[in-house]
């Protein structure tokens, strides 16, 4: 019998009937037959079967759990079940059960002969679906980052390639693109375990505590280290460290974050005692390093070893194409994270954001589109429940840092009347805070200032506050 024939297993504690079907079926496919159950699950597990013939009543044994343990195996056979006229109510059952279909004894062979290569063929269709589906998934979504315009093709290409690899990746893009969710998507994938993905924000924190944040030190080493801490190398050891803001660490810690990509070894602040580590990094930066490294504020031997595979994500402007299936996705997730019910998106709404720019990248649009979810009070998300800034209503979205001069910005709509340009900073403040859900770093970004100068400029708007609260 050759393997181009699909596999058919008949399964009937009646020899003549297992033998008058074999014979009825042999010429046109690979035939398999077993006198009960057990018969049965030994072909199931040595031979794929493409479809499973068999009695509902085997002597002492049930065909329904036959049945069901046919359709537990990893690749299921399609199953069609013989049974008497009185039985009808049974093979019904069984078809909830998963049971392809049932036929009557007695077997009217061109019937079966029908069914059979009916069941075959919507198996093969079901089959090309599932491929098909999985094709497309691949080709537009890699672990939640989705894409369709041509610039994401070679960037999900990429993740998928790299990431069951131990080589250090660096990505690079503006605010707000994806960054942190490459690298998320780049752990997930390599195999690593899931629990061990450890993400530092490189910016946030001083040289002195980020050395200690990513070596751990030991009791003693500094003023107010009064106890050993594990630093996150060690954390993510045999894992993932991701380091976002990569571009903000001082000289004296890329030395040693050098030595640590090297050597796979650290030591903890306070101690010379090396510790090694199986550390996969990802590292993530706004800023371009290349630049940096010109100007003597990067070291190069760092800027080569960080970037073994480089991912650029693309700003949203240049991948409008992507608008339509983004906004599906956030308008289901934004949804369920405000337990209300998902609305599809206005005819209106869709035009004016491909209009626009979107200086805040995925970010600003996922911000976006959770407000027309909150705010919308009809059956769709229309314009009217999204920003005021999309429909020239309010307030326009600032810049990013590194952003092309080129991109068209809306304008200012909310302009005070008094031309007052410290309430104009204010207000550009308040808004990135807002669409930032006062993540005052995130926030800063947005504005392309540093966080040590949106925390100077909220210092000053909360005294001028208090000194207008008490005037």
């Amino acid at each position: 019998m050759t393997n181009d024939l699909a596999t058919i297993l008949i399964v009937d504690d009646e020899k003549h009937t297992r033998d008058g079907l074999r014979l009825s079926l042999e010429d046109d496919f690979d035939v398999y037959v077993a006198a009960d159950a057990a018969q049965a699950m030994e072909v199931l597990k040595n031979e794929q079967v493409d479809v499973m013939l068999t009695d509902l009543r085997l002597g002492g044994d049930d065909g329904m759990k036959l049945l069901e343990d046919a359709l537990r195996m990893p690749k299921p056979p399609v199953c069609i079940m013989m049974t008497a006229y009185g039985s009808v109510d049974t093979a019904v059952e069984a078809m909830r059960r998963g049971a392809y279909h049932f036929v009557t004894k007695p077997l009217n062979l061109d019937e079966v002969d029908l069914l059979i290569k009916r069941a075959l063929r919507n198996r093969k269709l079901e089959t090309e679906n599932v491929a098909l589906k999985k094709q497309v998934e691949r080709k537009y979504s890699v672990q939640g980052i989705l894409g369709q315009a041509e610039v994401m093709k070679p960037i999900l290409e990429t993740i998928e390639q790299v990431s069951p690899t131990r080589a250090t990746v660096l990505i690079e893009g503006e605010s707000g693109t994806g960054k942190e969710l490459v690298a998320r998507a780049i752990h997930n994938l390599s195999g690593r375990p899931p629990s061990k993905l450890v993400v530092v924000h490189c910016a946030a924190l001083s040289p002195q505590l980020l050395e200690s944040e990513l070596f751990g030190h030991e009791k003693g080493a500094f003023t107010g280290a009064s106890e050993k801490r594990i630093g996150r190398f060690e954390l993510a050891d045999g894992g993932t460290l991701v380091l976002d803001e990569i571009g903000e660490i001082d000289a004296s810690t890329q030395v040693k974050l050098l030595r640590a990509l090297g050597e796979q070894t650290i030591e903890r602040v306070g101690s010379n005692k090396p510790i090694k580590v199986d550390v996969r990094v990802v590292a993530a930066t706004n800023k371009d390093l290349a630049k940096m490294v010109e100007e003597g504020k990067f070291r190069e031997d760092l800027y080569w070893r960080l970037r073994v595979v480089t991912v650029h994500m693309p700003p949203l402007r240049t991948r409008k194409s992507d608008i339509p299936i983004l906004t599906e996705h956030f308008l289901k997730e934004m949804a369920e994270a405000n337990g209300k019910a998902a609305k599809p998106l206005g005819d209106d709404a869709l035009p004016a954001m491909m209009a626009y720019d979107w200086p805040g990248n995925v970010r600003e649009l996922r911000t976006a589109i959770e407000h027309g979810v909150v705010m919308s009070n009809s059956s769709r998300v229309m314009l009217k429940h999204l920003p005021a800034y999309l429909y020239g209503g309010g307030f326009a979205a600032p810049r990013v840092a590194g952003q092309s001069k080129g991109t068209s910005i809306p304008a200012i709509d909310l302009m005070p009347p008094d031309l007052n340009l410290e309430k104009m900073e204010h207000r550009f403040i308040e808004e990135a805070l807002r669409r930032t859900h006062n993540n005052r770093t995130e926030a800063a970004e947005l504005l392309g200032i540093s966080r040590r100068t949106m925390q100077r400029k909220m210092a000053e708007m909360d005294l001028l506050i208090r000194k207008r609260k008490s005037e």
